[in-house]
């Protein structure tokens, strides 16, 4: 699968599955992702601490398997969403994004690079190019960029009928940490107020076409708002699948010890991680 394809099966309202890279750095945990039958995954570099050449490499695995490579930049600016489709990405979440400018600095790097600055800022708010020509060979060469904003906050909630509005953007994504925390609930995802929060902004989505992808740790969550209508799937981390594969086995395993007298079953507990 290509980032236009990704683009077009979710815009169509198929269901797309895909995780978070959060610590991985070695390019051969591109085949094992691949083998899950996934169709993107999301390589982050706004919490964990990854440089430009661990991001390339991993990259540049990606690019033998048929697994669409999404980079999460540090913040919304220009400048790292151009280093990471530079570096072979197939498209970018920008975190954080609260404001139309914001937005629309993301979506001219994203689509129309490499414009920059005033060129980039006409092409996203008045469709103007150099010349049709210019307008073509940027539209074929940033055709599999996808373009991913990312919702976390109140005050994000507050801007999004604008921020839909804006041509170029390709889903909707939310952060339950960070927009819970700004809901004033941290972690409460059960919470009237985030539940709510949630349906607003799918609801708000769905009337632009748009896909959301919300990024649960669970997969109790993720199944229920698969069901309330978040298709884009964004399903945990490659850290915390590791952390529960190996306790519901080491669990098992120590369960049978205890039996023979060899040592206690104590549960290692849920993954901590926050991302």
């Amino acid at each position: 699968m290509d980032g236009e394809t990704l683009k077009r099966k979710s815009r169509a309202g198929e269901i797309v599955y895909g995780t978070m890279l959060s610590v991985a750095r070695n390019p051969r945990w591109a085949a094992p992702v691949a083998a899950l039958g996934l169709d993107y995954v999301i390589i982050d570099s706004e919490h964990a601490p990854r440089d430009r050449g661990e991001i390339a490499d991993l990259l540049a695995g990606l690019r033998g398997v048929d697994v669409v490579p999404i980079v999460r930049v540090p913040v919304p600016r220009s400048h790292h969403v151009t280093m990471a489709l530079d570096a072979g990405a197939q498209g970018v979440l920008a975190p954080y994004c609260e404001t139309p400018d914001e937005v629309r600095e993301v979506v001219g790097a994203a689509k129309w690079r490499p414009l920059k600055g005033e060129l980039a800022r006409r092409a996203v708010e008045l469709g103007e190019f150099p010349s049709e020509a210019t307008r073509d060979y940027l539209l074929a060469r940033n055709r599999h960029n996808v373009c991913i904003i990312g919702i976390e906050s109140v005050p994000a909630m507050e801007a999004l009928d604008d921020i839909v509005a804006i041509d170029g953007v390709d889903a909707i994504f939310v952060g339950p940490n960070d927009l819970s925390i700004s809901l004033g609930v941290p972690d409460q995802y059960d919470h009237p107020a985030y539940e709510a929060a949630l349906r607003a902004i799918i609801a708000t989505c769905r009337a632009r076409g748009l896909p959301v992808l919300i990024h649960h740790q669970t997969a109790e969550l993720t199944r229920r708002w698969l069901r309330e209508g978040a298709r884009f799937v964004l399903h945990s981390t490659e850290t915390r699948a590791v952390h529960n594969a190996f306790r519901e086995e080491f669990g098992a395993i120590r369960a049978v010890a205890a039996e023979l007298d060899g040592g206690t079953a104590a549960d290692v507990g849920e993954s901590r991680e926050t991302i």
